[in-house]
C-alpha cells in the first residue's frame, strides 16, 4: 500500500476492492455512504441489531413487572362477590368470612413493609420468586380448604404476593433510562387500577360458572405463569450487600428525611380522599346497587386517565409540576361539585361527575410521589417503596377516621364534598412543600 498524490496536492491511500482492512484499522467507507454524508462503515449494522434485541428484552421485562404489580392487587377484592357462598359452604357467619378481605388488606401492608427492606439486602429477584412461590401454594390451599381456619390461614399467606408490588416499583425505577422513570411508572399504574376494578366482575363470573374454588385455582395458574416468566426473563437490578445496620435503622434514616415525609403526606392525602369518598358516597346517593357501582366506577376510570397522562408526559414535565397540577385538578373538580350542590342540583352526576377528578388527580399523583420517595436515599429504594406504601395506607385510614367525626349523623352531598375539598387542599399544600424541600423535583426524572 502506498500513498499517492492527487493533482491538487492532497495525499490519499489506495485500497484495492478485494484487500481486507488490517485488524485494528478503520474499515473502508462505501462510496454510497460517503455520497450520503454517512460516516459509518458498511459493517456497522450488527451493534444496531443487538441494541434492537436488547430493547425487546427490556420491554418484555417491563411487561412482566407490570403484570406482577397487577397480580399483587388483584386478590384484594376478587373474592368479594363470593363471600356469601364461601360462608355458606364453610358453615360460618358472613361477618367472620369478611376477615378474608380485611385481614388480607392488613397482611399486604405488613408484607410490603418487610419485603421492600429485604429486597435491598438480598436482591429484587429472590424476593419476587419466593413471594410468587408462597402465593401459588397459598392459593392452592384456599381452593382445597375444608374449614374456616384453614381457609383464613391460607388466605393470609396469599398476602405474600404484596412483595411483588414493592419489587415491581423498585425494578421499574432501576431499569428505566434517564427521564423515563415517572413515565413508565404512570403506565404501570394503569394496571394497578384495572386489576381491582375488574377483579370483582372476574371473580363473580368464575364463581357463577364453576364455583368459588375456581377463583383460587385461576390465581394459582396466574402465579405459576408469572413465576416461570420471572425466572426466565427477570434479571437482578440491585447489588445486594449485607448492611451493618438493622431494618429499623434503615426505616429511621428514611423517617429522618424531610423530603421523604413530604412525599408521604402527598400520598396519604391522595389515599385518604379516596377512602373518604368510598365510605361516604353510598350514604349520599341512593338507588340500586348496580347503578351506584356504575357511578362509583367513574373514579377508577379517572385514575386510569390520570395514570395515562403521567405515562404520556412524565418524562417531559418536572415531578413537582405534575404533583401540583394533579392536586389543583382535584381541588377544582370538587369546588365545582360544591357549586352545583349549592345551586340545588341533586342528580347523581352532579356529585359523581366532579368526583372523577379524585381519580384523575390520584392517577397523576401516586406514580410521581412513589418515584420521589424512592429517590430519597441511595441504596434504600426498596425500603422506601415498602415504607411509603404502608404509611400512605395508614395515613389514609387516619384521615378517614378524622373525617368520620365531621360526617357523623346524616351525611349530605354538600358536607361530603366540603370534607373532600379540605383533604384535597391539604394534598395541594403538601405538593407545594415538595418544591421547597426537594430541589430535584423541579427537574425531569
Amino acid at each position: 500500500m502506498r500513498g499517492k498524490q492527487a493533482p491538487d496536492g492532497a495525499f490519499f491511500i489506495a485500497l484495492g476492492p478485494s484487500r481486507p482492512c488490517p485488524i485494528g484499522r478503520t474499515p473502508p467507507i462505501s462510496k454510497e455512504a460517503v455520497m450520503k454524508g454517512d460516516p459509518r462503515p458498511r459493517n456497522s449494522t450488527k451493534p444496531r441489531a443487538k441494541t434492537g434485541k436488547a430493547d425487546e428484552a427490556a420491554q418484555a421485562r417491563f411487561v412482566i413487572l407490570v403484570l406482577l404489580s397487577a397480580l399483587s392487587v388483584l386478590p384484594v377484592n376478587v373474592i368479594s362477590p363470593s363471600l356469601p357462598k364461601i360462608a355458606l359452604e364453610l358453615q360460618v357467619d358472613v361477618t367472620l368470612i369478611s376477615l378474608a378481605v380485611a385481614g388480607y388488606a392488613i397482611g399486604t401492608a405488613l408484607v410490603g413493609l418487610a419485603a421492600g427492606a429485604m429486597s435491598d439486602r438480598y436482591g429484587r429477584r429472590p424476593v419476587a420468586l419466593v413471594s410468587l412461590t408462597v402465593f401459588i401454594l397459598a392459593s392452592i390451599g384456599c381452593a382445597l380448604a375444608s374449614n374456616i381456619l384453614a381457609f383464613l390461614v391460607f388466605r393470609a399467606m396469599q398476602a405474600s404476593i404484596a412483595a411483588c408490588f414493592s419489587v415491581a416499583l423498585v425494578a421499574i425505577k432501576e431499569t428505566s433510562k434517564e427521564h423515563e422513570g415517572t413515565s413508565r411508572m404512570g403506565y404501570a399504574a394503569m394496571a394497578w387500577a384495572l386489576a381491582p376494578m375488574l377483579g370483582p366482575t372476574f371473580g363473580g363470573t368464575l364463581d357463577e360458572l364453576f364455583g368459588w374454588r375456581t377463583i383460587f385455582v385461576v390465581l394459582a395458574v396466574f402465579g405459576t405463569i408469572l413465576l416461570f416468566l420471572s425466572k426466565r426473563e427477570l434479571n437482578e437490578t440491585a447489588f445486594p450487600v449485607e448492611k451493618a445496620g438493622s431494618y429499623l435503622g434503615s426505616y429511621a434514616q428514611l423517617l429522618s428525611s424531610v423530603r421523604f415525609w413530604t412525599y408521604i403526606l402527598v400520598m396519604a392525602c391522595s389515599s385518604g380522599i379516596l377512602y373518604v369518598f368510598l365510605a361516604g358516597a353510598p350514604l349520599v346517593v341512593g338507588g340500586s346497587s348496580a347503578m351506584l357501582g356504575l357511578f362509583m366506577g367513574m373514579v377508577p376510570a379517572g385514575f386510569i386517565c390520570g395514570s395515562f397522562l403521567t405515562g404520556r408526559y412524565g418524562s417531559r414535565v418536572p415531578r413537582v409540576t405534575l404533583l401540583v397540577v394533579a392536586r389543583v385538578l382535584t381541588c377544582g373538580g370538587l369546588s365545582s361539585g360544591l357549586v352545583l350542590s349549592a345551586m340545588g342540583m341533586t342528580h347523581p352526576l352532579a356529585f359523581f361527575g366532579p368526583c372523577i377528578f379524585i381519580g384523575v388527580g390520584n392517577g397523576l399523583t401516586l406514580p410521581v410521589a412513589n418515584m420521589g420517595a424512592m429517590a430519597v436515599r441511595d441504596g434504600m429504594t426498596g425500603t422506601a417503596a415498602g415504607l411509603a406504601a404502608a404509611m400512605s395506607i395508614g395515613g389514609g385510614a387516619l384521615i378517614v377516621a378524622v373525617a368520620g367525626r365531621f360526617l357523623a349523623g346524616a351525611v349530605t352531598a354538600h358536607a361530603l364534598l366540603a370534607v373532600l375539598l379540605v383533604v384535597a387542599a391539604a394534598g395541594l399544600a403538601a405538593a407545594a412543600l415538595v418544591a421547597v424541600v426537594d430541589p430535584k423535583s423541579r427537574k425531569r426524572d
